[in-house]
């Protein structure tokens, strides 16, 4: 094993500010989605569902300040590596300790840590979405910190820091390597793997499965705070996928708004697609659905927004927006998985389709082969690691409320009132 010693990577004052401003609105397509999971869930568990969005942010900021961002890294800064074939492996970054000489790095490491920062925390938000309803606070804070702390750290260097995912171009001519602009891995499959882990560990809702083969709709209680947290989305998304563009694929400032195009279209693409499907098999739109294929749409172009023309950032929109309600009904009907988010088929499913489609429509010989590599590192390694893990963490602090609490919902339960408070029946009192 050794050590690699780091590198200036240049970056002009343009192009700081610009990614320093697209930064600040990028937590913008967290809140959107923080908003559509909250309306998504029950009434009586909404409040618990924000703040815990609130809480999961908090924790993933200061678990990565304290150790994720030390085994992060950022490309051509020190990392961990060890020769295999002749060729150099790199496996965990080894940057300083606390966040140490922060203010005297590069810009562009500073500016990737501050993306790294808002891609943990939206990682760690994407399971409790998928927890709705029957997940304690500190169930999702622990799951946040065991993703900020170990999960996201090394999948973020295999990708992002210059670790052996990235280097699969220089190493094995495989394109340019394992590309992914805007955290479609990193971000949406990791996050979309831990909520399959958490839904595997905690079981589905109490009526949601009353008998073997028959699910019970569980509708989500607002469907305004949905829709609305779909165009708060775009904006930060716009930003998210263009500042990555910068970061991590070099894009010229000239490209930038090729890109945003780009990610409008997937989303346009995608919600038309589902709209589509879901009036032929429902005979009118589903809301819900709907929303879930937008997502599905900002997600995969996540990925590929950076690569792709605009023709065929709407076919990879249409593709999402099509796979979507299908893929919904297919985990719930078929094998019974409680996902009242989406974030499966939204993050999981959506992030995978739109890795492969940046190796499909990639000038670069081998890209496909490198996408699918990476693809095959999540499904193999990552995957089975956070179900550990977080198997592990539900043996130490039990995820699931116990049956009343879950009857009475998670507001009343955990935070000792209601998100409605006037939903609630009772005698007015002034008419005495």
């Amino acid at each position: 094993m050794m050590t690699t010693t780091p590198v200036a990577l240049p970056f002009s004052e343009a192009a700081f500010a610009l990614t320093l401003a697209l930064l600040f609105m990028a937590p913008l397509a967290i809140a959107g989605v923080a908003l559509i999971n909250t309306g998504l869930g029950r009434s009586r568990s909404a409040a618990q569902s924000l703040l815990g969005n609130l809480a999961i942010l908090a924790v993933s900021a200061i678990v990565f300040a304290l150790i994720g961002a030390t085994f992060a890294g950022v490309s051509g800064a020190a990392g961990h590596s060890f020769q295999l074939g002749g060729k150099p492996w790199g496996w965990l970054g080894a940057g300083p300790l606390f966040l140490s000489g922060l203010g005297s790095a590069a810009p562009q490491a500073q500016l990737v840590l501050l993306l790294e920062f808002l891609a943990v925390a939206f990682a760690g938000m994407v399971p409790w979405g998928s927890g709705a309803d029957r997940c304690k606070l500190t169930a999702g804070c622990g799951v946040a910190a065991v993703m900020a702390a170990i999960v996201f750290p090394l999948a973020a260097h295999w990708i992002w820091g210059g670790g052996w995912l990235a280097q699969l171009g220089v190493n094995f001519s495989l394109g340019t390597g394992f590309i992914d602009g805007g955290g479609a891995g990193t971000v949406h499959v990791l996050g979309g793997f831990s909520a399959l882990a958490l839904i595997w560990t905690v079981g589905p809702r109490k009526g949601k499965f009353p008998k073997e083969g028959l699910a019970t709709a569980l509708p989500g209680h607002n469907s305004v705070y949905v829709l609305f947290g779909c165009l708060l989305a775009l904006v930060g998304w716009l930003a998210w996928n263009v500042a990555g563009a910068v970061l991590f694929l070099h894009a010229p400032l000239a490209s930038l708004p090729v890109i945003a195009v780009n990610t409008l279209l997937s989303a346009s693409g995608a919600v038309v697609a589902t709209f589509a499907v879901t009036r032929i098999r429902f005979g009118k739109p589903d809301a819900s659905l709907c929303a879930n294929g937008w997502l599905a749409g900002l997600v995969a172009s996540t990925a590929c927004a950076g690569v792709v023309t605009p023709v065929e950032a709407l076919l990879v929109g249409v593709i999402a927006g099509i796979i979507t309600p299908l893929l919904v009904e297919l985990l719930e009907l078929a094998l019974s998985i409680d996902d009242p988010s989406g974030a499966i088929t939204v993050h999981a499913a959506g992030g995978l389709w739109g890795l492969i489609a940046a190796g499909l429509f990639a000038p670069q010989a081998g890209q496909l082969i490198a996408q699918l590599v990476g693809i095959a590192t999540l499904l193999g390694l990552v995957l089975p690691l956070v179900y550990l893990l977080l198997w592990l963490l539900n043996r130490v602090l039990p995820f699931r409320v116990d049956p009343d609490g879950e009857r009475i919902g998670m507001d009343l339960h955990e935070l000792g009132g209601g998100a409605y408070p006037e939903f609630v029946i009772h005698r007015d009192e002034s008419y005495r």
